[in-house]
């Protein structure tokens, strides 16, 4: 299986997309400063995640999600509104 996730930075409130084949160890490896274009930004937590066959399939829903360009968007689909796995322990409005 192969995965689009976002992850959340509830310190500077920020979103990040990516895609994988392990999601745990994406995660760690998020969070051990080992990803250029997140480091600045520990911690990560995952916060929604879609299963896909192929690496194909879920680097094209990453670069749909993407192209969206708006947090709202990814905002519907970690506050339930997509059909993958979200976190309902995420809350903005809480942060």
């Amino acid at each position: 299986m192969f995965y689009t996730y976002i992850l959340y930075s509830a310190g500077f409130d920020r979103f990040y997309t990516g895609h994988c084949e392990d999601v745990a160890l994406r995660l760690q490896r998020h969070n051990n400063r080992m990803v250029p274009s997140t480091k600045s930004y520990l911690p990560w937590l995952l916060v929604y995640y879609e299963e896909y066959a192929s690496r194909l399939e879920a680097s094209n829903r990453e670069l749909e999600i993407k192209k969206k360009k708006g947090r709202k968007y990814i905002e519907y689909l970690v506050n339930g509104g997509g059909t993958g796995s979200h976190f309902p322990s995420y809350d903005r409005d809480s942060q």
